[in-house]
Protein backbone atom coordinates (compact mmCIF):
# COMPACT_ATOMS: atom_id res chain seq x y z
CA UNK A 1 0.00 0.00 0.00
CA UNK A 2 1.16 3.70 -0.63
CA UNK A 3 3.78 5.27 1.80
CA UNK A 4 3.18 7.44 4.54
CA UNK A 5 6.33 8.69 5.52
CA UNK A 6 9.36 8.88 3.46
CA UNK A 7 11.19 5.64 2.75
CA UNK A 8 14.77 5.07 3.19
CA UNK A 9 14.91 2.31 0.66
CA UNK A 10 13.56 4.25 -2.53
CA UNK A 11 10.53 3.70 -4.95
CA UNK A 12 8.89 0.18 -4.69
CA UNK A 13 10.04 -2.20 -7.15
CA UNK A 14 8.69 -5.42 -6.08
CA UNK A 15 5.68 -7.38 -7.94
CA UNK A 16 3.78 -7.95 -5.30
CA UNK A 17 2.66 -5.40 -1.85
CA UNK A 18 0.02 -6.82 0.56
CA UNK A 19 -2.74 -5.13 2.96
CA UNK A 20 -0.17 -2.88 5.10
CA UNK A 21 0.72 0.53 5.03
CA UNK A 22 3.72 1.12 3.74
CA UNK A 23 6.71 3.16 6.05
CA UNK A 24 4.00 3.41 8.80
CA UNK A 25 6.67 2.83 11.83
CA UNK A 26 10.05 3.65 10.41
CA UNK A 27 11.42 5.07 7.21
CA UNK A 28 13.40 1.88 7.19
CA UNK A 29 11.05 -0.95 7.43
CA UNK A 30 8.21 -1.15 4.37
CA UNK A 31 6.07 -3.53 5.85
CA UNK A 32 6.50 -3.63 9.60
CA UNK A 33 4.17 -6.07 10.68
CA UNK A 34 5.16 -8.26 7.80
CA UNK A 35 8.51 -8.21 8.38
CA UNK A 36 8.48 -8.76 12.34
CA UNK A 37 5.94 -11.69 11.97
CA UNK A 38 8.58 -14.40 10.56
CA UNK A 39 10.64 -14.06 13.86
CA UNK A 40 8.59 -17.10 15.20
CA UNK A 41 9.54 -19.19 12.73
CA UNK A 42 13.28 -18.34 12.88
CA UNK A 43 13.23 -19.01 16.84
CA UNK A 44 11.45 -22.48 15.85
CA UNK A 45 13.48 -23.43 13.02
CA UNK A 46 16.37 -22.63 15.71
CA UNK A 47 15.10 -25.26 18.11
CA UNK A 48 14.25 -27.97 15.75
CA UNK A 49 18.05 -27.04 14.17
CA UNK A 50 19.11 -27.61 17.60
CA UNK A 51 17.27 -30.86 18.39
CA UNK A 52 18.73 -32.37 15.26
CA UNK A 53 22.38 -31.67 15.71
CA UNK A 54 21.82 -32.95 19.40
CA UNK A 55 20.56 -35.92 18.48
CA UNK A 56 21.95 -36.28 15.55
CA UNK A 57 19.79 -37.06 13.11
CA UNK A 58 20.34 -37.43 9.77
CA UNK A 59 22.16 -34.10 7.84
CA UNK A 60 18.49 -33.91 5.64
CA UNK A 61 16.45 -32.22 8.75
CA UNK A 62 20.02 -30.02 9.47
CA UNK A 63 19.35 -28.61 5.94
CA UNK A 64 15.84 -28.52 5.92
CA UNK A 65 15.57 -26.18 9.34
CA UNK A 66 18.11 -23.85 7.90
CA UNK A 67 16.56 -23.27 4.77
CA UNK A 68 13.50 -22.70 7.22
CA UNK A 69 15.20 -19.88 8.37
CA UNK A 70 16.96 -18.90 5.43
CA UNK A 71 12.91 -18.18 3.51
CA UNK A 72 12.08 -16.63 6.65
CA UNK A 73 15.30 -14.24 6.77
CA UNK A 74 14.38 -13.66 3.14
CA UNK A 75 11.13 -12.69 3.67
CA UNK A 76 12.35 -10.10 6.19
CA UNK A 77 14.85 -8.98 3.80
CA UNK A 78 11.58 -8.87 0.98
CA UNK A 79 8.94 -7.27 3.24
CA UNK A 80 11.31 -4.41 5.18
CA UNK A 81 12.76 -2.99 1.25
CA UNK A 82 10.12 -4.39 -1.22
CA UNK A 83 12.67 -4.26 -3.64
CA UNK A 84 12.74 -7.02 -6.71
CA UNK A 85 16.06 -8.53 -5.74
CA UNK A 86 14.84 -8.76 -1.86
CA UNK A 87 11.92 -10.13 -3.43
CA UNK A 88 13.81 -12.97 -5.06
CA UNK A 89 15.41 -14.12 -1.75
CA UNK A 90 11.59 -14.74 -0.27
CA UNK A 91 10.36 -16.19 -3.38
CA UNK A 92 13.64 -18.28 -4.55
CA UNK A 93 14.27 -20.18 -0.77
CA UNK A 94 10.53 -20.84 -0.92
CA UNK A 95 10.94 -23.27 -4.17
CA UNK A 96 14.17 -24.81 -2.24
CA UNK A 97 12.44 -25.61 0.61
CA UNK A 98 9.66 -27.55 -1.28
CA UNK A 99 12.16 -29.42 -3.15
CA UNK A 100 14.16 -30.37 0.36
CA UNK A 101 10.49 -31.69 1.02
CA UNK A 102 10.12 -34.09 -1.87
CA UNK A 103 13.85 -34.90 -1.21
CA UNK A 104 12.66 -35.77 2.32
CA UNK A 105 9.34 -37.38 1.83
CA UNK A 106 10.10 -39.77 -1.41
CA UNK A 107 14.12 -40.08 -0.97
CA UNK A 108 13.26 -43.66 1.20
CA UNK A 109 11.93 -45.86 -1.64
CA UNK A 110 13.52 -44.40 -4.28
CA UNK A 111 15.67 -46.82 -5.91
CA UNK A 112 18.69 -44.77 -7.06
CA UNK A 113 19.94 -42.97 -4.43
CA UNK A 114 21.88 -39.94 -6.35
CA UNK A 115 19.28 -39.28 -9.34
CA UNK A 116 16.94 -37.72 -7.12
CA UNK A 117 18.88 -35.14 -5.27
CA UNK A 118 21.11 -34.31 -8.25
CA UNK A 119 17.74 -33.68 -10.52
CA UNK A 120 16.81 -31.48 -7.25
CA UNK A 121 19.22 -29.66 -7.06
CA UNK A 122 20.21 -29.00 -10.51
CA UNK A 123 16.32 -28.24 -10.71
CA UNK A 124 16.95 -25.42 -8.06
CA UNK A 125 19.64 -23.76 -9.74
CA UNK A 126 18.00 -23.47 -13.03
CA UNK A 127 15.00 -22.33 -10.95
CA UNK A 128 16.74 -19.59 -9.26
CA UNK A 129 19.13 -18.19 -12.46
CA UNK A 130 15.33 -17.84 -14.17
CA UNK A 131 13.88 -16.40 -11.57
CA UNK A 132 16.63 -14.04 -11.23
CA UNK A 133 15.97 -12.51 -14.67
CA UNK A 134 12.22 -12.92 -15.47
CA UNK A 135 9.26 -11.87 -12.99
CA UNK A 136 7.15 -14.99 -12.79
CA UNK A 137 3.98 -13.51 -11.27
CA UNK A 138 1.43 -15.89 -11.05
CA UNK A 139 3.36 -18.37 -12.86
CA UNK A 140 5.19 -18.17 -9.69
CA UNK A 141 2.33 -18.78 -7.23
CA UNK A 142 1.04 -22.03 -9.74
CA UNK A 143 4.80 -23.26 -9.60
CA UNK A 144 4.94 -23.69 -5.92
CA UNK A 145 1.49 -24.66 -5.47
CA UNK A 146 1.99 -27.43 -7.94
CA UNK A 147 5.11 -28.22 -5.92
CA UNK A 148 3.03 -28.20 -2.55
CA UNK A 149 0.59 -30.78 -4.06
CA UNK A 150 2.97 -32.95 -5.12
CA UNK A 151 3.85 -33.30 -1.68
CA UNK A 152 0.41 -33.87 -0.50
CA UNK A 153 0.17 -37.94 -1.29
CA UNK A 154 3.50 -39.11 0.48
CA UNK A 155 2.48 -37.32 3.56
CA UNK A 156 -0.99 -38.13 3.85
CA UNK A 157 0.78 -42.62 3.56
CA UNK A 158 2.94 -41.50 6.22
CA UNK A 159 0.30 -40.51 8.18
CA UNK A 160 -2.31 -43.28 7.71
CA UNK A 161 0.84 -45.89 8.73
CA UNK A 162 1.57 -43.65 11.51
CA UNK A 163 -0.14 -45.23 14.79
CA UNK A 164 1.48 -42.93 17.33
CA UNK A 165 -1.44 -40.81 18.23
CA UNK A 166 1.09 -38.12 19.94
CA UNK A 167 2.37 -37.99 15.94
CA UNK A 168 -1.05 -37.97 14.39
CA UNK A 169 -2.03 -34.78 16.60
CA UNK A 170 1.14 -32.98 15.22
CA UNK A 171 -0.02 -34.01 11.55
CA UNK A 172 -3.16 -32.36 12.47
CA UNK A 173 -1.26 -28.88 13.83
CA UNK A 174 0.38 -29.39 10.74
CA UNK A 175 -2.93 -29.18 8.85
CA UNK A 176 -4.80 -26.52 11.27
CA UNK A 177 -2.13 -23.97 10.72
CA UNK A 178 -1.81 -24.06 6.95
CA UNK A 179 -5.42 -24.15 6.60
CA UNK A 180 -5.44 -21.01 8.79
CA UNK A 181 -2.55 -19.36 7.29
CA UNK A 182 -4.36 -19.58 4.01
CA UNK A 183 -7.60 -18.05 5.13
CA UNK A 184 -5.53 -15.09 6.56
CA UNK A 185 -3.83 -15.11 2.90
CA UNK A 186 -6.80 -14.99 1.15
CA UNK A 187 -8.42 -12.23 3.08
CA UNK A 188 -5.27 -10.18 2.74
CA UNK A 189 -4.83 -10.92 -1.11
CA UNK A 190 -8.22 -10.48 -1.83
CA UNK A 191 -10.25 -8.59 0.44
CA UNK A 192 -7.68 -5.33 0.97
CA UNK A 193 -9.57 -2.46 -0.24
CA UNK A 194 -12.32 -3.46 2.40
CA UNK A 195 -10.00 -4.21 4.76
CA UNK A 196 -8.61 -0.77 4.34
CA UNK A 197 -11.85 0.48 5.60
CA UNK A 198 -11.60 -1.10 8.71
CA UNK A 199 -10.71 0.43 12.21
CA UNK A 200 -7.85 -1.97 12.89
CA UNK A 201 -6.09 -3.85 9.98
CA UNK A 202 -5.68 -7.70 10.70
CA UNK A 203 -2.94 -7.93 9.20
CA UNK A 204 -3.78 -11.16 7.28
CA UNK A 205 -0.43 -11.11 5.96
CA UNK A 206 1.79 -10.99 8.82
CA UNK A 207 -0.33 -13.40 10.24
CA UNK A 208 -0.20 -15.63 7.80
CA UNK A 209 3.76 -15.71 8.24
CA UNK A 210 3.20 -16.24 11.90
CA UNK A 211 1.00 -19.97 11.46
CA UNK A 212 3.38 -20.89 8.85
CA UNK A 213 6.43 -20.60 10.95
CA UNK A 214 4.65 -23.27 13.19
CA UNK A 215 3.52 -25.46 9.72
CA UNK A 216 7.12 -25.57 8.79
CA UNK A 217 7.95 -27.03 12.65
CA UNK A 218 5.28 -29.22 12.52
CA UNK A 219 5.50 -30.50 9.54
CA UNK A 220 9.37 -31.10 10.26
CA UNK A 221 8.31 -32.70 13.48
CA UNK A 222 6.24 -35.18 12.04
CA UNK A 223 8.67 -36.04 9.36
CA UNK A 224 11.45 -36.66 11.82
CA UNK A 225 8.95 -39.08 13.71
CA UNK A 226 8.53 -41.00 10.64
CA UNK A 227 12.20 -41.08 9.61
CA UNK A 228 13.24 -42.31 12.74
CA UNK A 229 10.50 -45.15 12.74
CA UNK A 230 12.00 -46.16 9.33
CA UNK A 231 15.91 -45.98 10.84
CA UNK A 232 14.33 -48.01 14.10
CA UNK A 233 15.12 -45.34 16.61
CA UNK A 234 12.12 -45.69 18.56
CA UNK A 235 10.78 -42.21 18.43
CA UNK A 236 8.65 -40.48 20.78
CA UNK A 237 6.97 -37.46 20.98
CA UNK A 238 7.66 -34.91 24.19
CA UNK A 239 7.09 -31.34 25.29
CA UNK A 240 9.90 -28.70 25.60
CA UNK A 241 8.61 -27.31 28.78
CA UNK A 242 5.14 -28.78 28.47
CA UNK A 243 4.20 -27.12 25.63
CA UNK A 244 5.89 -27.49 22.30
CA UNK A 245 6.49 -30.72 20.87
CA UNK A 246 9.60 -32.57 19.56
CA UNK A 247 10.80 -35.71 19.03
CA UNK A 248 13.36 -37.83 21.36
CA UNK A 249 14.99 -40.89 19.93
CA UNK A 250 16.88 -43.58 21.37
CA UNK A 251 19.75 -44.82 18.42
CA UNK A 252 20.62 -48.55 19.16
CA UNK A 253 23.96 -48.83 20.40
CA UNK A 254 26.62 -50.27 18.42
CA UNK A 255 28.47 -54.11 19.86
Amino acid sequence: MADTIASFWGPVTSTTECCENNYAHSSYIAEFYNTISNIPCILLALLGLINALRQRFEKRFTVLHLSNMALAIGSMLYHATLQHVQQQSDETPMVWEMLLYLYILYSPDWHYRTTMPIFLFLYGVVFAVFHSFFRFGIGFKAHYVILCLLCIPRTYKYYIYTEDLSAKRIAKLYVATLVLGTLCWLGDRFFCKEISTWPINPQGHALWHFFMGFNSYFANTFLMFCRAQQRGWKPKIVRLMGVLPYVKIEKLKRK
